[in-house]
């Protein structure tokens, strides 16, 4: 079993910055990848961001590519979300996901198979 955990959400202004936490621990291993997911109100799950957590290798959606960074810290067991410049628009609940079977680009939600409980986070205009 994986147990994740999420932090950092709240609220924030247009154009400002948030960083979000994701702890892991459990049977965590290296051979995992770790996703960012998020859901605005009345709206779909929708993919933010993964990274590979041997190589480092990172993908993003498309609506956050130049303004969300995701990293890891390995001695940690935790991964980060960097979220700048940011927009009304990323409003949502943000989720944090562990991919046993890490590898390449995973955008969908079947793909993950742990998931933290989610962290608020509210952009006002």
């Amino acid at each position: 079993q994986v147990q994740l955990v999420e932090s950092g959400g709240g609220l924030v202004q247009a154009g400002g910055s948030l960083r979000l936490s994701c702890a892991a621990s459990g049977r965590v291993f290296s051979s995992f990848a770790m996703g960012w997911f998020r859901q605005p109100p009345g709206k779909e799950r929708e993919f933010v961001a993964r990274i590979i957590w041997s190589s480092g290798s990172r993908y993003y959606g498309d609506s956050v590519k130049g303004r969300f960074t995701i990293s890891r810290d390995n001695a940690k067991n935790t991964v980060y979300l960097q979220m700048n410049s940011l927009k009304p628009e990323d409003t949502a609940v943000y989720y944090c996901a562990a991919d046993t079977s890490a590898g390449g680009s995973k955008i969908y939600q079947y793909e993950y198979d742990y998931w933290g409980q989610g962290t608020q986070v509210t952009v006002s205009s």
